[in-house]
């Protein structure tokens, strides 16, 4: 269910800025340019991009190496995945400590001619990284249930 909303809020945010750049250069070369239109495309962009990060997790469509996996025994190979797994999460947690202290300074700090806050564009990262550490936790309990591992 989690993913369906996830799927739709990034369909919405694929369709608004495709139609807010649309107009937006519709306008520009009719001579009177939305001068916001800059500044709403990339926060609408930001949280499409970390949406679709998210549900590309899901679908295992990101990039991976597995020389080292496909040359060692299933047993290794299983507990090789658990600890990527593991340290993906470690990362993303050290990445939302970063990403939460850059979204309260952001703050006080206004975005051009929206004049609205930037914590708003950087929140984007909190949110994404958590739905990552989510998804990531979700496979570690996955892969452990269904392996019969510890």
């Amino acid at each position: 269910m989690l993913k369906q909303i996830e799927f739709a809020c990034a369909g919405i945010l694929l369709v608004a800025v495709v139609i807010l750049v649309g107009v937006a250069s519709i306008a520009r070369a009719m001579g009177s340019p939305i001068i916001w239109s800059i500044e709403m495309a990339q926060l609408i962009f930001v949280w499409l991009c970390m949406l679709a990060a998210d549900i590309g997790m899901q679908e295992n469509r990101h990039f991976g190496l597995q020389i080292l996996q496909d040359n060692i025994s299933p047993k290794a190979r299983d507990l090789v995945e658990l600890f990527n797994i593991v340290v993906i999460i470690s990362f993303l947690a050290f990445l939302l400590y970063y990403a939460w202290g850059n979204m309260i300074l952001m703050h006080p700090r206004l975005v051009g001619a929206t004049q609205i806050h930037a914590s708003y564009i950087h929140a984007s990262m909190v949110v994404g990284l958590l739905l990552l550490m989510r998804t990531m936790v979700f496979k570690l309990v996955e892969r452990i249930r269904s392996r019969g591992l510890f």
